[in-house]
């Protein structure tokens, strides 16, 4: 095997990432791309890491079958639901899927939506694990959502608030902070991958659109079903909605919290608002020195692979 340092030194670009909004196209330009250039996918969505949360997360695993074929695709379905994955677990188990991608011979492709999950690697942040605060916890229990939210943006580090959508995760958001600020440890090195970062652009009105009819569909897809199932095999209501979004919503209304129209109206709206987020952190991403090639969303699928290979060329031509 190939370690990672040579194969740093040996490659004008050794990582490719595909990122963008939810709605945006991520998964089927990155499977096109994996299959034109002979790549292996790593996904960079901190919930579709859990088994058998398929519809709600977006999984789509059908797009990596077309023509016969299979695009190997890494760090989904790799924990049990009800577990707390982190962003130090994903920064190791990346590099374990990425050792594993360029011992095969082939591209990595990283793609997704989370951003902290995307910066981790794309800037190589060198993070350490944080054990949970108790006293912290107990003196944020009561807190509203809103509140929590202008506590953490007190802090000068980075923290992940395209999924702080519950106060659940706002208060282990802002427990991981407060401990960067009090400890001062070693940090694990994480190594500077030379990327190419594509990101693909969808106009807000487009957007919107997409998104309501992609949760009507999967409504008629069984996503409430797929919740059903997860609470009566134990998982219990609390865990679920940690996860937020579709999960958070249809959990409140399976357990009568909310009504069906409640449900998806509140849903839908928290969908759109997680999308802006997300394009938020993106542009947040460029300002902090990652430089992203836009793609128009609306541009056939043989355009953006073309651009994509493109501006490969061109780094190798100036190299």
């Amino acid at each position: 095997m190939i370690p990672i340092s040579v194969f740093i030194k040996m490659n004008r670009y050794n990582l490719i990432a595909v990122l963008g909004p939810t709605a945006s196209g991520k998964t089927a330009l990155s499977v096109a791309l994996a299959r034109r250039i002979g790549g292996e996918i790593i996904s960079a969505d901190s919930r579709q890491v859990y088994r058998r949360m398929d519809i709600g997360t977006g999984k789509d695993l059908a797009d990596y079958v077309c023509d016969g074929g299979h695009v190997p695709y890494h760090l989904i379905d790799i924990v049990e639901p009800g577990y707390k994955y982190n962003v130090f677990e994903y920064q190791r188990d990346f590099l374990l899927a990425y050792e594993e991608v360029v011992k095969h011979g082939n591209v990595p492709l990283l793609c997704g939506g989370t951003g902290l999950y995307l910066e981790s690697v794309l800037r190589g942040y060198r993070l350490i694990p944080v054990p949970e605060n108790m006293a912290l916890r107990k003196k944020l229990e009561g807190k509203s959502l809103e509140e929590l939210t202008v506590l953490l943006a007190t802090y000068k580090k980075l923290h992940n608030t395209t999924d702080v959508d519950t106060c659940k995760r706002a208060i282990r958001a802002i427990e991981i902070e407060e401990y960067y600020r009090v400890h001062h440890v070693d940090e694990r090195p994480f190594p500077v991958l030379k990327s190419l970062v594509v990101g693909i652009d969808l106009d807000r009105e487009l957007r919107r659109n997409k998104i309501s009819r992609r949760l009507r569909d999967r409504l008629e897809e069984g996503m409430i079903d797929e919740v059903k199932g997860l609470l009566d095999e134990g998982i219990s209501a609390e865990n679920l909605i940690y996860y937020g979004l579709e999960y958070k919503y249809i959990t409140l209304y399976v357990t009568g919290k909310l009504s069906y129209d409640e449900m998806f109206r509140s849903l839908e709206i928290a969908i759109h608002q997680f999308a802006k987020r997300q394009m938020t952190w993106f542009r947040g991403m460029e300002r902090r020195g990652i430089s992203v090639h836009w793609l128009d969303a609306s541009l056939a699928m043989e355009e953006k692979l073309s651009i994509i290979e493109e501006l490969y060329r061109e780094r190798e031509n100036k190299a």
